[in-house]
């Protein structure tokens, strides 16, 4: 196939992998609450264990989706879901707008604790700084939120990487007895089960880039390298919680517990601005996911999504999430919420994936 000068390589390649961790970041770990819950909460040896299966899975998975994605021209979830669920597929529409909600509402109670601590000012502050950024990105549309999404990925990986290398030089002495004292007994089999399930849906907000894949070999190769581009975070990040095990199991925000052990100065207020943009790029990487929804039904109808339409549409479900945070708090809402609709995506979206969606590219051209 001639190559269209249009769909670079990194587009075709690699862009989907840095999508996919933006969405994933500021509700899969960015926080380091939720690698408490799915990988540190069965021990460290497993945990670290579990998180490596996990990004072997989100390959395959990933790789399936691109390329049923691609071939049948799903470009956004309502598309995608008609194709994998048929007339069941406003099932997984619900549980979405149920995971955006919730998610939202994580990252809303995240920002109020971080913005708040850190500044001494009142927590709605964050919350809504974080919802005013959002709608604004949302405002602009696809071509601003793909390079505000991969420009940011680039960043987060070099901040990331000083807060690791730097808290593994200090504590980094102590995993080896760390690890040493788990049998791997824990349950992280099942972990690693809830976390793909849960996680790798983030995989349908971003069928948007997918428009850029010429062929099968690149939807297979951009899965591949999308499992490593978003979890290798995860991963060092996970060896630096282990540092501190078990102390930083009640941590509410085990980010911020790590860089009050480095005390960095000025430094970590670099982290937390950018950690504070995982926030906001994960809301908007989720909520363009259901103005790319919409908008779909307005090109059904040869009709223009009004441009007011999505920043209302962003501005709606925020003020549900942010409720939510309120009065719910971000450890229950992780613990209780993302385990609870980890079961239910296994059901709506990964088990029919693998089975309806590697059939269906089976059977194809």
């Amino acid at each position: 196939m001639t190559e269209n000068k249009k769909n670079t390589l990194f587009q075709r390649w690699l862009l989907p992998g840095f999508l996919f961790q933006s969405v994933i970041i500021g509700g899969g770990y960015a926080t380091g609450r939720e690698l408490v819950e799915f990988f540190l909460s069965v021990g460290p040896l497993a945990g670290l264990v579990s998180i490596l299966a996990v990004t072997v899975a989100f390959s395959f998975t990933l790789s399936v989706a691109f390329e049923l994605a691609r071939m049948t021209r799903a470009y956004d979830y309502r598309t995608f879901f008609k194709q994998l669920l048929g007339p069941a597929w406003f099932v997984y529409e619900i549980v979405y707008i149920a995971l955006v909600i919730l998610v939202i509402a994580v990252l809303g109670s995240a920002s109020g604790e971080l913005v708040g601590y850190r500044l001494g000012v009142a927590p709605v502050i964050g919350t809504i700084t974080m919802v005013a950024l959002i709608g604004i990105l949302v405002f602009y549309g696809t071509t601003i939120i793909e390079k505000a999404l991969a420009g940011w990925s680039f960043l987060l990986y070099a901040t990331y990487a000083v807060l690791i290398w730097s808290f593994l030089s200090k504590f980094g002495h102590k995993i080896p007895a760390v690890l040493a004292t788990d049998d791997m007994s824990g349950p992280w089999v099942l972990g690693t089960i809830r976390y793909v399930a849960f996680t790798a849906t983030a995989v349908t907000m971003i069928l948007f880039c997918v428009r850029h894949m010429e062929s099968r070999r690149d939807a297979f190769v951009a899965g591949v390298f999308a499992g490593p581009i978003g979890m290798l975070p995860a991963i060092f990040f996970l060896l630096g919680m282990i540092a501190s095990y078990p102390a930083i199991l009640d941590a509410p925000v085990p980010a911020d517990y790590m860089m009050q052990q480095l005390d960095f100065g000025w430094i970590s207020v670099v982290f937390y601005i950018v950690v504070f943009g995982t926030f906001i790029e994960t809301g908007t990487g989720m909520i363009h996911a259901i103005n790319e929804r919409i908008d779909h039904v307005f090109l059904e109808r040869s009709t223009v999504m009004p441009r007011w339409l999505r920043p209302a549409t962003a501005m709606f479900i925020l003020f549900f999430a942010v409720v939510l945070a309120d009065r719910i708090g971000i450890i229950d809402l992780i613990a209780k919420g993302y385990v609870a609709l980890a079961w239910i995506f296994l059901g709506v979206f990964l088990v029919p994936l693998l089975t309806v969606g590697i059939w269906r590219i089976s059977r194809s051209e």
